[in-house]
C-alpha cells in the first residue's frame, strides 16, 4: 500500500467528524480511505481514529 509510506503523526492529517442517522458519530481521516470509525459520542468517535490509523501504521 503505496499511501502508507511516510506516515508519522496522526497529527498530519485533519479528521472529520459528523453525527449519523442512527444517532452515533462516525470520524474519518479523507487522506486514508480505509481510517474511519464511529463511536456513541463526539469524544468516543475522535479516539477511535487513533487506534485505527496505529493499526494501519503497523501493517
Amino acid at each position: 500500500m503505496t499511501f502508507l509510506i511516510g506516515m508519522r503523526s496522526l497529527k498530519n492529517y485533519p479528521v472529520v467528524l459528523h453525527p449519523d442517522d442512527n444517532g452515533t458519530f462516525v470520524a474519518y481521516i479523507p487522506a486514508i480511505a480505509v481510517c474511519h470509525a464511529w463511536g456513541q459520542t463526539i469524544e468516543a468517535a475522535k479516539a477511535e481514529p487513533i487506534q485505527v490509523f496505529e493499526m494501519i501504521r503497523e501493517e
